[in-house]
């Protein structure tokens, strides 16, 4: 079952699994497509009506995939019933408002995100607890709940061996959740996932692996480039567009390439592809026990935004334009990170290379008419003016 299987990263994993073998439910609210409408921002990529997005599979793939229109985080009967119905083996979760940048928008976008974040989690663990299923979480995190600072060594992958000093004089040793500092309202709901998952398999044994994603470039996977109408989201506007994607669709149509600050800021990142593709590691290697929750960091390489930016301006001759930074964020920093779990379940990672650049670029130039330059720029700002304060009012909600 996959919540959220209609979004960026939730319906090309959709796909994969389906074309691995595995029997896929989806379940989604079209909150994404709403998001559009809000935002008047569409994905530079047709997407088409999710009943054409499965008629289309199962045409191409003779392999059916199930639909439910639910919303996790607020129907909890609908929820249950179906988990009671179809007993899935795995859940795998991606039904959170995703980007960061949205979340700070304004105070009705941070509650959103708050309430359809923690409640879609809380929800899923809750209603497998009352629904007495033995169903693996694989939940779709973030690098993020770290930080991006460094503290001189390399984050570990979730955990952290520390030692107190006792009372008697002596040292306690303890593995603790490497503390949490998230940069926006989305990631510390992603830390309070944390928080739920660590409760529930205490008390619940409910079996959990979290993922904590770096920032996802690319569009396509093997499965989206079969048939137009399969084709995956490519967002380059100010709030949901990943800032290796935005490069590449502004260097398609001669847009200079927006840097915030001085792109001395470090991240984490991976392919679409190899994001699926861990996907299916995480499902088909599952934690035998659930002694306690499992944490994999999925990255396979880390970038200065600056580095990224010279590197399509090499490619394509787009010019590079440093622009006021939005966050509340150092100009710069380090990121050392581990990631051998999933190397060791036989991950092999795909690089930035200029080929797999170039494909994204033509993904780019293809729909590059359906572009609107004025969302490239992004006007989510991490503090705000007080006067700005009466325009919540004009967010429907």
């Amino acid at each position: 079952m996959i919540l959220g299987g209609d979004g960026f990263c939730g319906w090309p994993t959709s796909l994969h699994l389906s074309a691995c073998g595995h029997d896929v439910a989806v379940v989604d609210n079209l909150a994404r497509r709403k998001a559009d409408v809000e935002l008047e921002a569409e994905s530079l990529t047709p997407i088409a009506p999710m009943s054409t997005r499965i008629a289309a599979w199962e045409e191409i793939s003779g392999r059916r995939l199930g639909f439910h229109n639910i919303d996790v985080a607020q129907d909890y009967a609908e929820l249950l019933a179906l988990l009671r119905a179809w007993r899935p083996d795995a859940v795998v979760h991606f039904a959170e408002q995703r980007a960061a940048p949205y979340s700070m928008k304004s105070s009705w976008h941070k509650r959103y995100t708050v309430n359809n974040n923690v409640n879609a989690t809380h929800n899923l663990l809750a209603a497998l607890v009352e629904a007495e299923l033995d169903a693996h979480i694989v939940h779709l995190g973030t690098m993020g709940v770290y930080g991006y600072g460094t503290a001189g060594v390399k984050i570990p992958e979730g955990y952290l061996r520390v030692r107190i000093d006792a009372d008697d004089g002596g040292e306690i040793e303890q593995e603790i959740l490497y503390p949490a500092n998230p940069g926006s309202v989305y990631h510390m709901t992603k830390t309070q996932d944390q928080l739920l998952f660590a409760f529930y398999n205490k008390n619940d044994e409910i079996r959990v692996t979290d993922l904590h994603q770096g920032i996802v470039w690319g569009t396509q996977t093997a499965e989206t480039r079969l048939d137009e109408r399969l084709i995956n989201r490519f967002d380059y506007d100010g709030d949901y567009g990943t800032v290796l994607n935005r490069f590449l669709m502004q260097a398609a149509i001669g847009y200079p390439l927006t840097v915030h600050g001085t792109g001395g800021q470090t991240r984490a990142f991976i392919h679409i592809q190899d994001s699926v593709r861990c996907i299916q590691l995480a499902i088909e290697n599952p934690p035998e026990h659930a002694e306690r929750v499992r944490i994999f960091n999925q990255m396979t390489e880390v970038h200065r935004v600056i580095d990224l930016a010279e590197i399509v301006s090499r490619i394509t001759g787009a010019e590079i334009d440093l622009v006021e930074n939005p966050r509340k964020e150092a100009d710069q920093n380090e990121l050392f990170a581990e990631n051998a779990q999933l190397l060791q379940l036989g991950l092999e990672p795909i690089r930035l290379e200029d080929d797999l650049l170039a494909e994204v670029t033509e993904v780019a130039q293809r729909y590059m008419h359906r572009c609107d330059r004025e969302r490239i720029p992004c006007r989510s700002r991490w503090v705000r003016a007080r006067a700005d304060a009466d325009a919540d009012r004009l967010i429907p909600g």
